[in-house]
């Protein structure tokens, strides 16, 4: 075959011209010239005149027809071998191959369509072989390589996928290269905001999967895929929800399989109030020991456990929709979508869970979002325990207890009454002690007590119910409940949040635990600096008040904005009280103690400022005045304790005293903790409202203790688990007769001799049956005999 002048040339078999008279194929010629590049640049100028040939014809059999180039498989096939074999060898001929890079871009950019499946796979592939080998920028070919996957051919679009992939993983494999990801990003940004579905849906599969794989982790990654649920294709739309519906669950695999892992080389401690008692009271002197040696062993254990669970908890959470640039609107705007689509119940499922998920992560208000939900709230209705998850998982402190009302009057008028279901009875208990840890001012006296009676029900996954919720409101408002449930809780006065009140921090959190550690053993020394005297003291109690107390006379500072008139008149009769007693006190202990006035000089500066601020205070004192008064004084005391400033050791030792608590609160958990003031530390911690809105709402939570009726298969599962660490079945005595390894108890207290009178008794005993069964003998009538 000729063309253009050019001689004729077999690609399978080639003349070596000055170096050898035999004939080689295309692979032999590759590796040779490899090893002698320099040897062979006659052979690879007239192979690459035969491409440009090749190419030439193809291109003009396009033009023509389609049907000769399917109906002749051998142009396309020596075409695809020679453009591998060209791409081989590109490293070692630059110049002479500089512009067959782009030549082969170029070929599958303007006619990738037309060409033949074999033909297409290998040119792509031949590409990829350059690109690898930084002939050519992913940059320029990106677009390409998206444009492939759209094809419609199944291999093409595998290699194409995952060359983009580890392309730009391999790129950001020693740091990330921000100047190579904007373009890329901005390309694949823009495909995302097409109309064209097949080219949207490349694009959002990219970039999931470079977010997924932690390649683009940023916030233009997460922003992009969140916009993708805007799509006019419904499913672009799906395919978004469902990644930032999964990338959690997705996470939450890994955790669980890592702490899986872990938990095989460090199983669970699990201690019984049974193995304390043992410990203490049970056995000999030795035997206690190892019981109480094991039992302080695994309680070390436990702790070490409760250190590293707490260290997990920092915050190292992440989902995609943490980083929404606008939180508000985003939800603002799949909410109008909901209302309006009408899509499948799975797809306005997906869009009310994404809702759902936003509001409570970024603590929104959307107060139209939970009437929608309200008529939904049924028994019957599909894929409940879901949406109920979703609804507790948009409730958090920032909303209205108004707006949320109906939607947990509806969850208990509905779902907890004597003549509903057992699993709809405690899925609704389960639904208001949740919404009660983010809201709890929905909860009233009279609803509460109705709630609690459940705990005497005979059906396990109420009682439970019940009960958590009588353990979660003896931490958050004890006075809600009867006198007997109360327990005894570690607050007796406390109370939930009005709407909108807010704890600012004013120290170090975990401060109060360094000053208790630190003042354990300078206690003492404090009260000797002081000169022992308790006549004047002033501390602020948890309720916000600075009390001063000079002598027997106390008057109560109240800080709080709902301080009356009254208060201040009685302020001042105990402020005149506390004058003149304080005066006949001065002119005692000036009588008694003349000699040691300078000793305490230094020591009384406290008592002196309180005097003089109590001889200020009168009625016509302003609340600002008693503020301005209460904060000098907790200044001069703070000035007392510390200088203000921690060091690392310091934030080291509180970290250290945080595990230690959360330690005793596990063992407190486990009712291991029975003596002192620990044992009555509380066994419920309450979450902090940021913890509650990372965290994703289990819908199974809602489920524990609900016994299903097992199908067939699962009852099968179960037989055939529990016959697998059991042997197969023989006989008792086939396996005494196989039994090996010395004999048995039994055979070993046959041999054993009989003490003395044991045997005396017997031989008597054996004397008088012999006796018995002689005197019986003649007695027996023996029958007649026949022959007689």
């Amino acid at each position: 075959m000729a063309c253009h002048g050019i001689p004729d040339l077999k690609p399978e078999w080639l003349g070596a011209s000055g170096k050898t008279a035999e004939k080689m194929n295309l692979l032999t010629l590759q590796h040779k010239m490899k090893i002698d590049p320099e040897g062979y640049e006659t052979e690879l100028s007239l192979l690459y005149k035969h491409f440009d040939s090749l190419l030439f014809l193809f291109q003009q059999q396009s033009a023509l027809s389609f049907s000769s180039i399917n109906g002749d498989p051998t142009v396309s096939k020596d075409l695809g071998d020679m453009a591998m074999f060209l791409a081989h060898v590109t490293p070692y001929y630059p110049t002479q191959l500089s512009d067959y890079p782009s030549k082969l871009a170029d070929l599958l950019r303007t006619s990738a369509k037309s060409l033949p499946s074999s033909l297409r796979c290998h040119l792509t592939k031949a590409l990829i072989l350059l690109i690898n080998r930084k002939f050519v920028d992913i940059g320029e070919t990106l677009g390409l390589f998206m444009e492939l996957q759209i094809l419609g051919d199944r291999v093409l679009r595998k290699d194409a996928f995952s060359h983009v992939i580890h392309s730009i993983k391999r790129m950001n494999q020693k740091h990330k290269n921000e100047t190579q990801n904007r373009p890329l990003q901005n390309i694949l940004f823009s495909m995302l905001q097409e109309e064209d579905e097949a080219k949207a849906k490349r694009a959002l599969i990219v970039l999931c999967d470079l977010h997924r794989r932690r390649v683009w982790f940023d916030e233009r990654t997460a922003n992009a895929i969140s916009t993708a649920c805007f799509h006019p294709s419904s499913k672009i739309m799906n395919a978004a929800l469902s990644f930032l519906l999964c990338f959690e669950k997705i996470e939450e695999a890994d955790d669980s399989d890592v702490d899986s892992s872990e938990d095989e080389k460090n199983p669970q401690v699990v201690l019984q109030r049974e193995d304390v008692y043992k410990a203490n009271h049970k056995g000999t002197l030795a035997s206690k020991k190892k019981k109480q040696a094991k039992l302080q062993r695994a309680i070390r254990s436990m702790k070490r456990q409760q250190r590293a669970n707490s260290e997990k908890d920092t915050p190292n959470y992440y989902s995609p929709l943490n980083h929404l640039t606008d939180a508000q609107g985003f939800a603002e705007k799949l909410f109008s979508r909901l209302q309006t689509c009408n899509e499948r119940f799975e797809v306005k499922m997906m869009i009310l869970k994404v809702i759902a998920r936003t509001v409570g992560l970024h603590r929104l208000i959307l107060l139209n979002f939970y009437p929608f939900l309200q008529k939904y709230v049924q028994p019957h209705q599909r894929d409940i325990t879901e949406l109920l998850a979703s609804a507790v998982q948009a409730c958090h402190d920032m909303v209205p207890p108004d707006a949320v009302e109906p939607l947990f009057r509806q969850v208990v008028n509905q779902f907890v009454h004597d003549k509903s279901r057992t699993e709809a009875i405690a899925v609704g208990l389960n639904v208001v002690r949740e919404i009660c840890l983010r809201i709890p001012l929905l909860m009233t006296e009279d609803l509460l007590q109705d709630l609690v009676l459940y705990r005497k029900s005979h059906e396990k996954a109420i009682s439970t119910a019940a009960r958590s919720l009588i353990t979660l409101f003896r931490e958050v408002c004890p006075s809600l409940l009867v006198k007997k449930d109360r327990g005894r809780p570690t607050n007796p006065k406390a109370r939930p949040k009005a709407f909108g009140e807010v704890d600012i921090a004013s120290n170090v959190s975990g401060l109060e635990l360094l000053q208790n550690d630190d003042g354990e053993g300078d206690s003492g020394e404090d009260e000797e600096n002081v000169g022992g005297d308790s006549d004047t003291s002033m501390f602020d109690n948890e309720e916000g008040e600075a009390t001063v107390t000079t002598g027997d006379a106390h008057a109560q500072l109240s800080m709080e904005d709902d301080e009356t008139e009254e208060s201040d008149v009685g302020l001042d009769d105990d402020n005149e009280s506390d004058q003149s007693e304080e005066e006949e006190s001065d002119s005692e202990e000036e009588d008694e103690d003349g000699g040691e006035a300078e000793e305490q000089e230094n020591s009384n500066k406290l008592k002196r400022k309180l005097s003089d601020y109590a001889g200020e205070l009168n009625a016509d004192t302003s609340l600002r005045a008693l503020k301005r008064i209460a904060e000098s004084t907790r200044k001069f005391e703070s000035s007392d304790l510390t200088d203000g400033i921690l060091s690392n050791e310091d934030f080291k030792r509180i970290k250290e005293l945080k595990a230690k608590e959360g330690a005793k609160l596990a063992l407190g958990q486990h009712g291991l903790l029975r003596k002192g003031a620990e044992a009555k530390s509380p066994g419920f911690k309450i979450p902090s409202s940021e913890e509650l809105s990372l965290k994703r709402v289990n819908p199974s939570v809602l489920e524990t203790n609900i016994r299903r009726k097992m199908t067939k298969e699962e009852r099968l599962e179960l037989v055939k688990a529990g016959r697998e660490d059991r042997g197969k079945y023989q006989a008792r005595a086939a396996i005494k007769q196989k039994k090996s390894g010395g004999t048995s108890n039994k055979q070993k207290e046959h041999k054993k001799n009989m003490p003395l009178v044991a045997k005396r008794a017997k031989i008597v005993r054996s004397r008088q049956e012999r006796k018995r069964l002689n005197r019986i003998a003649g007695k027996q009538f023996r029958g007649r005999k026949a022959w007689k």
